[in-house]
């Protein structure tokens, strides 16, 4: 059965002011991310002008390794832990699509996004069928709950409860309800379609995936507030020369690895 979950999550800024902090965390968690042979790839980072409208198109390769669960990681060929993904970033609409080379048709996660002005109340802002609302659960995100991630996962620098932003004054998120009462606020409404298809472990995988997806959307957007002071003020041109430089330094880290690699061996 396909799983359907519009994610809301509630932020301390304008939205204009996250489509630069989200272009900005992505780029620092591709490199975060990639080591070890694991990451990410980025083959393309171009506008697009078609039938999608206007932005900006991305295409990933993402080598998972150890960020599958461990007890799948043994029944799955090392084949299908590579995923591809585009994205079309038309801000304030996004469209993202993850496909598995290894599954193809079997496996493939969209997901849909919406950044509006407000904080969180509007029922339908990516105008989905009577048949997907009949399907779609939903799921508020507070980047505040510490609560809600794993103890392992938690750090001090990412902690937007206790985050104060020099730059701008805001925070730190700490009590409850604040995402009634901040100024500015945004909501991303995030909705995530699952398709998984895999004899035995469909129905333990995709509600698993949605898991994951929420885990990173949480733990993206804390980073992604207590990084205020780092995005604050820049412009779009500041991020497109920062990609390219992501893009750069991403080749440079897996064709380190590679080398080692064949050294060692």
């Amino acid at each position: 059965m396909t799983i359907v979950k519009e994610y809301r999550i509630r932020n301390n800024c304008t939205v204009d002011e996250y489509r630069i902090a989200q272009l900005y965390a992505v780029a620092k968690m591709s490199l975060n991310e990639t080591g070890g042979g694991e990451g990410v790839e980025v083959l393309k980072n171009e506008p697009y002008d078609n039938e999608l409208g206007k932005g900006q198109y991305t295409y990933k390769i993402y080598h998972l390794g150890s960020r599958v669960p461990a007890f799948i990681r043994p029944i799955i060929p090392k084949d299908a832990l590579i995923l591809h993904e585009e994205a079309w970033n038309g801000y304030p609409h996004c469209k993202t699509v993850v496909t598995s080379p290894y599954m193809k048709e079997n496996m493939r996660i969209v997901t849909e996004t919406m950044h509006l002005p407000d904080r969180g109340t509007t029922e339908n802002a990516l105008n989905l069928s009577p048949e997907q609302l009949a399907l779609r659960q939903v799921q508020y995100i507070d980047v505040a709950d510490n609560e809600a991630i794993n103890k392992k996962a938690y750090k001090e620098s990412e902690d937007p409860s206790i985050y104060k932003s020099e730059k701008t004054g805001r925070g730190p998120l700490s009590k409850p309800g604040w995402e009634k009462d901040c100024d500015p606020v945004m909501t991303c409404y995030k909705v995530v379609t699952v398709e998984f298809k895999w004899w035995g472990i469909t129905s333990t995988v995709e509600p698993i995936i949605q898991n994951s997806m929420q885990n990173v959307f949480t733990m993206f957007h804390r980073q992604l507030f207590c990084d205020t002071d780092e995005w604050y003020g820049m412009t779009i041109e500041d991020l497109r020369a920062l990609e390219e430089e992501t893009a750069k330094k991403l080749i440079d880290k897996r064709q380190e690895e590679n080398a080692n690699k064949t050294d060692f061996n």
